[in-house]
């Protein structure tokens, strides 16, 4: 059974509904519940507002998907095959009235306004709450505050600052400048790390510990390039020796893996009362699992993961292009469903004249038609996503109560590599980030060699990011920290060859990117979409119209 802080969000409903039913609440304020005048009159509704707020941050702009985990699929990387606002950023034709950057907005600012009002309130009941409780759901509401904070700057650039609750008359803001935001995240992240624990166990798991403050400071620090920052609160994480890197990579995303040491904040599930649930296995499935596939990975993300001896498909005599799947790095397989693996107890296969697969639901396995080659609205690129969909999800597809990873030890490791490199300070240390990485039990890729030059470093660690961390929500800002998405996300964007197999390996450059030109059968692979990227814009995501329509001091980003 799950026990996390949702089940204190209903603990805490129950205590405010019993003190309502006490005689003469005629005289109180509303009978809907505490008014924002009343409310904090003791420690449980601290706890409960803050709790909430951990509920608000993992809203879904998208399928009932967390951002991070939709956000990839408007990238090189993946597709969303729904004509939504996030297939039209991953093609480049989304403008200022885009619905995926304005719920982004609107929800993130929701959630700033939520954690402002605590912490402007919270002092109505420092008397009356115990000091450990009063400094922890302070630092927590600061804590999500800057969470918030760190992606609206990585997706719009200059956003509005906004500390405390604004009246009316103050609704007229103006953009602060990105720099001054990074200033006041980094700093608030370090303040409130000293007041959050190292961890939590019980109905607290959940919550934000001292290593999520550490390590979302690490992740905004690399972000905006502040190297030494970032290799500061990474080292700093890494020296708590509370985390490790889970043994079976694959189980990480699963339910097996929820209580892995690897994972350092993620946002918590519940299907009990219908808490909260997300729906990324119905999104992500296969036809044959009654999935829609309408979140898919790309064929150029399936090859630029290397064979086991740790070169490029290109390079490697171990790539064989009519087997293209053998000799390849785990993590592929873990992260892409690939034809002729088993994806949810069938037969997983997309060439199109495969009509008929294995059914392994039965015993002994049955033949069935095969809805991944034959449905209409089956994947697109012919891959599915494999990370978050567990079979434990079968019953209730669209209710899942998979807790999400928001940042995991591994990522960490990955910014220490990447922050010491572009320091100049290419040690020991950084190599033994990385290869802790690559060689954890179930990967067991080839160790970097120590004697690399800044630049051969540099482009090992984008490629290592990539091969970890795909479908996790961070390819957009890598991009985009690189200066490299006007190449990533522009011309054709491509899947499978539908009757075939890819002739020869495309060529893979520095960055981890996939050149067709000069595969003999190119015209065979099938061409989801043309994509473009204009530089002189598609950097930051437009301000929402509607915003800069009612806020006259907001002024919208370049050239949209």
């Amino acid at each position: 059974m799950k026990t996390n802080i949702y089940l204190v969000i209903i603990l805490a409903f129950g205590v405010i509904l019993g003190a309502s039913c006490k005689k003469g609440y005629l005289d109180k304020s509303p009978l809907s519940g505490p008014s924002d005048e009343t409310f904090f009159t003791n420690q449980d509704e601290l706890v409960l507002a803050v709790n909430g707020l951990y509920k608000y941050a993992g809203y879904a702009p998208l399928d009932n998907m967390p951002v991070n985990l939709s956000i990839d699929n408007g990238t090189d990387i993946g597709w969303d095959r729904n004509n939504s606002a996030l297939q039209s950023i991953g093609k480049g034709n989304h403008d200022s009235n885009n619905t995926y950057a304005r719920d982004i907005w609107r929800e993130a600012y929701r959630v700033i306004a939520k954690c402002n009002f605590v912490l402007d309130n919270l002092y109505k009941v420092q008397d009356k709450a115990s000091p450990a409780i009063f400094n922890r759901s302070r630092s927590e509401a600061r804590f999500i505050r800057a969470y918030t904070y760190n992606y609206l700057t990585d997706y719009f650039g200059d956003v509005p600052l906004v500390t405390n609750m604004l009246k009316l008359e103050e609704s007229q803001i103006a953009k602060t400048a990105k720099a001054s935001v990074v200033d006041f995240v980094l700093k608030e992240l370090t303040e409130c790390a000293a007041d959050l624990s190292l961890s939590y166990t019980g109905a607290d798991v959940g919550r934000a510990s001292r290593g999520a403050a550490l390590a979302i400071k690490a992740r905004t620090a690399l972000n905006n390039e502040r190297w030494a920052d970032a290799a500061e609160a990474a080292k700093a994480v890494m020296d708590l020796k509370v985390y490790g890197l889970h043994n079976n990579f694959g189980a990480l995303f699963s339910y097996a893996g929820q209580n892995s040491s690897e994972i350092i904040w993620a946002f918590q599930y519940l299907r009990a009362s219908k808490t909260k649930t997300h729906s990324t296995p119905n999104n992500l499935l296969s036809r044959n699992g009654q999935g829609f596939s309408n979140k898919v990975p790309s064929q150029s993300l399936v090859d630029v993961y290397p064979c086991t001896d740790g070169l490029n498909i290109d390079e490697s005599p171990l790539f064989d292009p009519q087997n293209p799947y053998k000799n390849r790095d785990p993590r592929l397989g873990f992260t892409v469903v690939l034809p002729g693996s088993t994806f949810f107890n069938y037969q997983f296969e997309t060439h199109r004249d495969s009509l008929k697969c294995w059914n392994y639901n039965t015993t002994p396995a049955t033949r069935v038609d095969n809805q991944d080659a034959i449905n209409a609205f089956a994947t697109f690129t012919g891959y599915c996503w494999r990370k978050y969909v567990d079979l434990e999800d079968k019953i209730d597809r669209t209710n899942s109560e998979l807790n999400v990873i928001q940042i995991r030890y591994a990522e960490v490791l990955l910014i220490y590599a990447e922050a010491k490199n572009e320091l100049s300070q290419l040690d020991q240390s950084a190599y033994d980030a990385i290869n802790l990485v690559r060689q954890r039990p179930s990967v067991a890729m080839p160790a970097i060699l120590s004697g690399k030059t800044n630049i051969e470093f540099r482009n090992l660690v984008r490629k290592e990011r990539l091969y970890e961390l795909a479908m996790e929500g961070f390819r957009q800002s890598d991009l985009r920290r690189w200066k490299v998405a006007e190449k990533a996300m522009t011309g054709n964007f491509y899947g499978r060859v539908q009757r075939g197999l890819v002739a020869a390996a495309p060529q893979i450059d520095d960055n981890g990117l996939a050149d067709y030109s000069a595969v003999p059968n190119r015209a065979d692979m099938r061409v989801i979409e043309v994509r473009a990227f204009n530089k002189n814009r598609d950097y930051l995501w437009p301000i929402p119209n509607l915003e800069t329509v009612t806020n006259k001091l907001l002024i919208q980003n370049p050239n949209y």
